[in-house]
């Protein structure tokens, strides 16, 4: 098999980032992903000149549509919608981040498709939501997801900036949120016979990603402070620097469990009798000290001998904050799959794998990103073909 979704058929009105991931994972995992674009391309086509990529690259647009096919139509002329409509018609899957009412405008709102397939699971992702004041209103991951659903305020430290999103956060996450939910919708589909809406928004997306935050405040009225590193209230879950400038997380969660290996790692056996630190009360008591005493012991030496000294603890759970460049040498990230070969040609290019594995079925991507309508002779004759049967 090409993966537990082969023989799905799909079709992708995506632009920029969350639509198109959602299919990617689709396509991935083994479905025909037939991508519709206008004559100009996915605007996300732009991505290799907007970042500055001078390798004849795109690597963004490559990584949310490899394994589709590109079909140029201009949807809006009749004869483009026709065909559009055809293509929904032999489809199980619809998934689509362009905005409601340019849907509607265009004749490709749930309504209106599902009235010509009933069995078609249509999947939408949206900025806000799908009523509101702001149902219609333009976003992108940056404004629904992170500033707007409070992930940006809750990651500025006090007086601080708010810190920049990285490129499609929001946005693969909420392609990921869509995927399941139009599999699940696809199983329902067995049961029922008909398809459905499902919808997702990256602003609930951002709110489900805070909701450790926003679920405390809805049921207590209280916020969970943000951290400042000096003074965190357990110093055992904080980030240190170790004596050659490379940065590492301890995460020391369960206070009884992981205290005593922590002094046993840092050679501080005294500490756990000395009364400032007896309990998790009183280390948060006394934080300050306790991580100005870290910061000089950790400043020691080098990581590569505080991994080795952290190995011996078994509850001494810790990370190193990576580099990308760290990422790519790791070699356990290579071991749990992070990487995946995506043919190109004779040969194939390495590429960041879509985050879940089928191990009764499993996926590999069979091709790059396809070029501005690679594929429309080709889809054209199918839809010819299938006219004719």
């Amino acid at each position: 098999m090409a993966g537990p979704v082969e023989g799905i058929k799909v079709v992708e009105l995506g632009v920029w980032v969350a639509g198109p991931a959602a299919g990617a994972i689709l396509a991935d995992w083994g479905a025909d992903v037939v991508k519709i674009e206008p004559p100009a391309g996915d605007p996300g086509r732009m991505f290799g000149r907007m970042l500055g990529c001078d390798l004849g690259v795109n690597p963004p647009f490559e990584m949310d549509n490899r394994s589709k096919r590109s079909i140029v139509l201009d949807l809006t002329t009749a004869a483009g919608r026709d065909t559009a409509f055809e293509l929904l018609a032999g489809a199980d899957v619809f998934v689509t981040n362009v905005r409601p009412g340019a849907l509607q405008r265009l004749g490709l709102d749930y309504e209106s498709v599902s009235a010509r397939n009933a069995r078609l699971v249509y999947g939408l992702i949206t900025g806000y939501g799908e009523t509101g004041p702001d149902a219609d209103r333009a976003a992108y991951d940056v404004a629904a997801f992170w500033s707007r659903a409070g992930l940006a305020h809750l990651l500025t430290r006090p007086g601080d900036t708010p810190p920049f999103q990285r490129g499609g956060m929001g946005d693969h996450s909420a392609g990921m949120t869509l995927t399941a939910a139009i599999c699940a919708a696809l199983i329902a589909r067995e049961r029922t016979g008909t398809g459905q809406l499902v919808s997702t928004s990256l602003y609930r997306q951002g709110a489900y990603t805070v909701s450790f935050d926003l679920n405390t405040y809805l049921l207590t009225g209280q916020q969970i402070a943000i951290g400042q590193r000096e003074s965190m209230g357990n110093p055992c879950m904080n980030n240190y620097t170790a004596g050659d400038g490379r940065r590492f997380w301890i995460v020391g969660l369960e206070a009884d469990r992981h205290w005593p290996a922590l002094c046993r790692a840092v050679g501080r056996p005294e500490w756990l009798t000395d009364p400032r630190f007896g309990d998790a009360r009183a280390r948060a008591q006394n934080a300050v000290a306790l991580i100005a005493a870290l910061d000089q012991i950790f400043a020691t030496r080098p990581l590569d001998d505080w991994a080795q000294a952290f190995a011996a603890e078994p509850d001494f759970f810790w990370s190193p904050v990576n580099t990308l460049e760290d990422v790519v040498a790791d070699e356990q990230f290579h071991a749990a799959g992070g990487i995946v070969d995506v043919p190109d040609g004779d040969a194939g290019v390495a590429m960041v794998a879509t985050p879940a594995d089928f191990h009764g079925t499993p996926w590999a991507p069979r091709s790059g990103a396809p070029e501005l309508g690679q594929h429309t002779d080709e889809i054209l004759a199918e839809l010819e073909a299938r006219r004719g049967a």
